[in-house]
């Protein structure tokens, strides 16, 4: 570690710590004399070419004034490097926590922060389609096929029929853009109900801005019991749109968008559970 940090110009380490939380990358707090930093290292589901893509949209939406990771240049100016055999980064740290349960005013704000970070990403020149997207949706649950079964009964014909419905009405023509694509609760930081950060880019891609609100709706507005929350929701719809409209069309998409992030993160999740060592 010690020599990986001579190349950059951050103080003396302090300590250095494993994050526990995540599942793609390995993370670890390192403190330094200077300053508090967040060093990844990018495991094998990242692709390493995307790594540009994913630096441009922190660093673009950094400089719009969002609070979101800036990444941390070597004093070559390079950003990103290798370490243990992987690529890596080291990151700007920031302040705040993540709620497990959050309440309306978390909401508000993450609805508001959604779309700042629509309109604000604009101006990124770089570009990535949706890796895991409806044309995805198919081949996952293919992979999977019968041993769904395993672990509820007729799973797989249940799934089929959900998705064949949700991919025949799909929407097209919507506004599209960079989208976050994976902002659960644990990806975006608070201090009180003040919204302090958004975190986890390594899904960011261009997509229909609105499939990014399904996300956040499954996400932050459903109950442990399974209710869904009409407040919540309530709330995080009306901080998006303070600041960015709607169209008509895209509200009358957002129930068949919100089934299909939950048949996204379905899938991947019952591909995981499948295939991860006991």
């Amino acid at each position: 570690l010690a020599s990986f940090l001579s190349a950059y110009d951050l103080g003396d380490v302090r300590s250095f710590d494993g994050i526990a939380e995540g599942v793609e990358n390995s993370n670890y707090l390192l403190r330094t004399t200077k300053a508090h930093y967040i060093l990844t290292l990018y495991e094998k589901r990242v692709d390493a070419n995307d790594l540009p893509f994913f630096m441009e949209v922190m660093r673009h939406l950094a400089s719009k004034g969002m609070s979101c990771p800036l990444p941390v240049a070597a004093r070559d100016g390079s950003i990103l490097k290798e370490l243990m055999g992987r690529p890596c980064a080291i990151f700007s740290f920031l302040d705040g926590t993540s709620s497990r349960y959050p309440n309306r005013e978390k909401c508000k704000a993450l609805g508001q922060s959604l779309a700042e970070l629509h309109l604000n990403a604009t101006g990124i020149i770089r570009s990535r389609q949706n890796a895991l997207g409806p044309v995805s949706w198919q081949p996952l649950l293919d992979s999977v096929g019968q041993r769904a079964n395993e672990i509820f009964p007729n799973m797989r014909d249940i799934a089929q029929d959900q998705l064949n419905s949700i991919l025949d009405a799909w929407p097209r023509g919507l506004p599209r853009g960079i989208i976050h694509a994976d902002l659960f609760p644990n990806n975006v930081l608070f201090i009180g109900d003040n919204l302090t950060g958004v975190i986890d880019f390594y899904f960011a891609c261009e997509d229909i801005l609105a499939y990014d609100l399904g996300i956040c709706l499954n996400s932050w507005c459903f109950e442990t019991d399974g209710s869904f929350n009409l407040t919540k929701s309530r709330s995080l719809i009306r901080g998006y749109q303070a600041v960015r409209s709607l169209s008509e069309a895209e509200i009358a998409a957002i129930p068949v968008l919100a089934a299909g992030s939950a048949m996204r993160f379905f899938l991947t999740r019952l591909y995981d559970w499948l295939h991860t060592p006991k």
